[in-house]
């Protein structure tokens, strides 16, 4: 019998090529078709709103200290996460954290242990800023910088109030000034 091996590598080869190219053509079609049948709105808002009054009612019936929530922000005010932690009643944590009006982060943040280690905690590493403070919502509040996040820290004797973000502080200050505090026990 004669060697004819390279004869058969050249067509295998040949026709390897050509199934590769005809499985792309296949590929980009179903790839054409199921981008034309997958909803996408290229206008459409990319922020997810999490409403929170539940987990804001639930804050309020069980934490050990009144409990921040937002009233009267506009509808500009999207919020995007809400957590509570109730379990331990001598380290709660309460967040709810949006986006404002200017597609800004402010958060709200909750907690009942050490002030100075749960603030740099949860503005990663902001620092107190002097002595400025800032009046809102019948309450003084301590300006922190320096960290990712820029926060006003209000500290009362069981539990401290930070409200912080990328936001300017014209915007920190509106959602500072709408927190009612209310619950706890």
């Amino acid at each position: 019998m004669g060697d004819d091996r390279g004869v058969a590598a050249d067509k295998r080869g040949n026709k390897t090529v050509r199934d590769l190219l005809l499985s792309l053509v296949v590929l980009g079609f179903v790839v054409f078709v199921i981008y034309l049948f997958v909803p996408h709105d290229s206008h459409a808002d990319p922020v997810k709103v999490v409403p929170y009054n539940v987990e804001l009612g639930q804050a309020r019936r069980v934490a050990p200290f009144p409990v921040a929530g937002p009233e009267g922000l506009s509808a500009d005010w999207r919020s995007t996460s809400v957590t509570f932690n109730g379990a331990d009643p001598a380290d709660t944590t309460w967040h709810i954290g949006f986006v404002d009006p200017e597609q800004q982060y402010v958060a709200v943040e909750q907690g009942n242990t050490r002030t100075d280690p749960f603030v740099a905690s949860v503005t990663l590493d902001s620092h107190r800023d002097g002595t400025r403070t800032v009046q809102a919502g019948g309450l003084t509040w301590e300006r922190w910088t320096g960290g990712r996040y820029t926060a006003l820290v209000n500290r009362q004797p069981h539990v401290t109030t930070v409200v912080m973000g990328t936001a300017p502080d014209s915007q920190l200050t509106q959602m500072a000034a709408a927190l009612k505090l209310r619950g706890g026990h």
